[in-house]
């Protein structure tokens, strides 16, 4: 029954599709899997969103998904930095072409403005608030109302992409009556809760966490390429090239500032059925995440490789398995080097990813080659070494599996294996653990977790062993929420990995600026982690995705969503 509902679907979905006017000749069609739920550029919460987004406003430094590099957008160069005493100095100097829709000027009082609805209570900003609370304040300059100078606490080296990471709002829009200035960016600093009972302050923050800013095609215009034209809730959202767009004035003729279709539809396909069989058919252009086995079908299939070229660039999403090491059985690294041992690496990269993905020795990527440790080498299934670690560590093997006596108690080597219900992949890959531990004599359930639950376990350190995936970037490898012992408590490090060294080369990193120094300090943490064994990387995964050979310029990337939309050109 549940295969005819969603041939139905499928067959409505096209059928909306083909009742559509022709395409005009550059329109690039893309597939969400959701309807956004807001574009709101401070409160989003999906990737789709943000690829909306992206085209919509723009932050003072980009992403060049041609070489992956940091580049100035909204900003004129990048920011110079000044350390003085505790405080950090970030000034940046806006473009002079810089504009909103309706004309007027990008000016360092918006960005101002944006920062107040960053750091300001009562807002819908949970998620972005943490980025910024570095930033105490910002000094306008009076000579030149596009230059402006964040003052910040502290210094570490991530300040610089941080401070220019964030959409800047236009606030003749966003704040019309102009209520919120009032206030001053440092009055937003520490603690806000007096702030809670401030008239104005409530009646921006009820207009503001309106649904009005959430889908608004008036409000929701910045200063990027594109406006919303149109937006049909559960079906498509269209994008419209904005007239004599102010970036294709630009001097320097950078390659992060793009905006060539002349219009970009956005078709939402939650059903991956559904999704490649519209790309089969030509209407979409475009389609990322397609599964590996469907991917090499694809291949295969010569009449579509004559119409569509494949990529897969290797993502900065690894998949790791955590170790709690604070469990006494767990406690001693060479059980968990034995655990180690046990992980066919290389059989869940063929089964669950079909080879899509490549093994790794920590969380640095392989691609990353100056920081990437080569020198190690990934674990691999080896039985006889567990059992000799089993027994370094104490184990005894008896006839139903491995003991030890524990704080005065007889304890049988078990492992409860758990992983975000509904990942087929984790799923698969728990399974292939669990035979291979079998032969080891260490019995292994699975169990697959709703999402919320999982995370609730993690955090409480309540789990013997998790498949999970994390998303890093090529820019910042700011490893302290996953590894500093002081995290292992009430913050990120779930696994309780940390030893006095790896706190040190924590620290350390986070004020190098020296770029050997920097691989390094690194190229050590991923030593100790392998040799811990308590946060394993598996492998680093490699995207997949299709697009039109009619286009050109794509600017395939590692980076999410891997290509950049805004840049594609028809081929001539």
């Amino acid at each position: 029954m549940r295969k005819l509902q969603i041939l139905g679907y499928s067959l409505l979905l096209l059928l909306c599709f083909c009742s559509k006017p022709n395409r005009v000749p550059d329109e690039v069609r893309v597939r969400l899997t959701s309807d956004p739920e807001t574009l709101n550029p401070v409160s989003y919460t999906t990737a789709g969103s943000l690829q909306v987004i992206n085209l919509l406003f723009q932050s003072l430094m980009a992403i060049d998904l041609a070489d992956d590099k940091i580049k100035p957008a909204l900003a004129a160069t990048k920011p110079s930095i000044v350390q003085q005493d505790s405080l950090t100095y970030i000034t940046y100097q806006l473009r002079p072409e810089a504009q909103w829709t309706n004309g007027s000027p990008v000016t360092a009082a918006d960005v101002a403005f944006t920062l107040k609805v960053l750091k300001a209570p009562l807002l819908n900003n949970e998620r972005m608030k943490p980025q910024v609370a570095f930033i105490h304040d910002i000094i306008i300059d009076k000579a030149d109302k596009r230059k402006f100078t964040f003052v910040c606490d502290g210094f570490t080296p991530e300040m610089e992409l941080l401070t220019g990471d964030f959409f800047i709002l236009p606030a003749y829009l966003f704040d019309p009556e102009g209520k919120m200035e009032a206030f001053t960016v440092s009055d937003f600093a520490g603690d806000n809760s007096a702030r809670e009972n401030d008239e104005g302050l409530q009646n921006f923050a009820a207009h503001y966490n309106s649904a009005e800013y959430a889908r608004s095609k008036d409000l929701l215009q910045g200063s990027g390429g594109y406006v919303i034209t149109a937006w049909e809730q559960g079906q498509y959202l269209t994008l419209k090239r904005k007239d004599d767009w102010w970036g294709n004035h630009v001097d320097d003729n950078t390659h992060a500032l793009t905006a060539n279709p002349l219009q970009i539809s956005f078709k939402i396909i939650p059903d991956n059925t559904t999704a490649l069989l519209a790309l089969k058919n030509q209407q979409l252009d475009v389609l990322e995440n397609i599964p590996a086995a469907e991917f090499n079908q694809l291949k295969a299939d010569k009449s579509f490789t004559e119409d569509y070229a494949l990529y897969t660039p290797n993502s900065y999403e690894f998949a790791y398995i955590g170790l709690n090491s604070r469990l006494p059985k767990l406690s001693d690294k060479r059980t968990r080097q034995a655990i180690a041992n046990l992980l066919d690496i290389n059989s869940f990269i063929k089964v669950s990813q079909q080879s899509y993905a490549t093994p790794t020795v920590g969380p640095v990527p392989p691609s990353i080659k100056p920081y990437y440790n080569n020198k190690l080498k990934p674990y691999s299934y080896n039985l006889q070494k567990a059992t000799a670690l089993l027994q370094a560590a104490g184990w005894q093997r008896k006839a139903d599996g491995w003991f030890k006596t524990i704080n005065g108690q007889q304890q049988q080597l078990t492992l409860e294996v758990s992983y975000r219900a509904g990942n087929t992949v984790f799923e698969n890959a728990a399974l292939i653990f669990q035979q291979g531990a079998a032969k080891a004599g260490i019995p292994v359930t699975v169990q697959a977790q709703e999402g919320s639950l999982f995370s609730q376990k993690a955090k409480a350190h309540d789990f013997d062993m998790f498949f999970r995936a994390l998303s890093g970037n090529p820019f910042v490898f700011n490893f302290k929420p996953l590894f500093y012992t002081s995290y292992a408590n009430d913050g990120a490090n779930y696994t309780g990995f940390g030893t006095p060294e790896s706190d040190s080369i924590l620290d350390a990193y986070n004020v190098a600026e020296d770029d050997k120094e920097k691989a390094r300090l690194l190229k050590r943490l991923q030593e100790i982690l392998h040799e811990e064994a308590a946060f394993i990387a598996l492998y680093y995964q490699k995207d997949r995705l299709a697009v039109h050979r009619r286009f050109t310029n794509l600017k395939i990337s590692g980076l999410e969503p891997n290509y950049d939309v805004s840049s594609f050109k028809l081929q001539e």
